[in-house]
């Protein structure tokens, strides 16, 4: 059974074609990578027993950090890793075809904002730049190089530069993206406040331990205030993902027709909730071809009838019971 191609992908534009989509990368996964497999068959889940995508069983996040994640036996060519946190071991994603990932996070970009060659790319990115083997950092430097504008580029802690750099493209009437870590915009718009009207900004989330974690409506109060600015876009991207979903106001996150979540009860993750109810966001990423595509993570959310999703936080220091059966199973 062969993997899905972009093409394929993006002719995905309706429920049924997702389910289809998602069915067949289903079965394709359970028969060619190995632990997804070994998961699925602990909770007695099968291609003879899922029909939909209702049934569908979502692989615990953390097994990222336990086990090589990949369908078939393909070369690898890169590794994204996690940040983590100091003491744990950093999730990794087997990267075996790049090109799935360039056109995943161009498209969708290319969706949500237009052209990309119509910005300029401004990147506040400090504890992501320390690391060169970074999901994001990768997908950020495509965009600036294609951006074809000399002004983008990376800021580490030239808080200075990057302040003179955003008033005289606002004085030049620029479109700008300023895309940044939570900790990192608050910084620099306290120490350097502006008032902007050409640019967008854009928080990826990410204090890590830097500052105290805030909810999404707090920090983006406050960040409006310090960028002048009536709105603040969110990403929503991870490690173990190919696809990112973005928010443009009020932290409501929207999907590319091939990424779908769907919300678990946080007591029974065998359990789909309802939209309005909040539990855990289960994932489904088609562009993960060539790991796995059915994702149970970690974080706190709410659906709604319109397709979008909140992200509310995370699990407290929870591990999902699914992740422990499978990894004394593999043990």
């Amino acid at each position: 059974m062969k993997k899905l191609s972009p093409s394929d992908l993006q002719a995905i534009d309706n429920p049924i074609a997702f389910e289809k989509a998602a069915l067949h990368t289903f079965r394709n996964q359970y028969d060619h990578c190995a632990p997804y497999r070994a998961y699925c068959d602990l909770i007695n889940q099968n291609p003879s027993t899922v029909h939909s995508v209702a049934e569908l069983p979502f692989l615990p996040i953390s097994l990222f950090t336990q086990r090589k994640i990949i369908t078939g036996n393909p070369a690898i060519q890169t590794v994204f890793r996690s940040s983590g946190t100091t003491g744990q071991k950093p999730a990794q994603h087997h990267i075996s075809d790049l090109t799935l990932y360039e056109w995943s996070f161009r498209k969708t970009f290319e969706e949500c904002y237009g052209a990309v060659d119509d910005y300029v790319i401004l990147a506040l990115l400090p504890s992501y730049l320390e690391r060169q083997d970074a999901s994001l950092v990768y997908m950020v430097s495509d965009l600036i190089a294609r951006s074809n504008k000399k002004e983008s580029g990376f800021y580490l802690d030239e808080f200075e530069g990057l302040s003179q750099k955003l008033k005289k493209l606002e004085a030049q009437n620029q479109k700008t993206l300023l895309i940044g870590v939570s900790f990192a915009l608050m910084d620099f718009c306290t120490r350097y406040p502006q008032q902007l009207q050409q640019t967008q900004v854009m928080e990826t989330g990410g204090m890590k331990g830097r500052k105290k974690e805030w909810v999404r409506s707090e920090l983006h109060a406050f960040l409006e205030k310090g960028f002048g600015c009536s709105s603040i876009h969110s990403e929503y991207g991870m490690t173990e993902l190919l696809s990112q979903a973005y928010a443009k106001k009020k932290g409501l996150f929207f999907c590319p027709a091939w990424m779908q979540v769907e919300i678990r009860d946080s007591t029974d993750p065998f359990q789909i909730l309802p939209e309005g109810q909040t539990g855990g966001l289960n994932i489904i990423d088609l562009a993960n071809q060539n790991s796995c595509a059915f994702l149970a993570t970690q974080d706190l959310g709410r659906k709604y009838s319109n397709g979008g999703f909140e992200v509310l936080g995370r699990f407290d220091a929870a591990e999902i019971r699914g992740c422990n059966l499978m990894v004394g199973a593999a043990n």
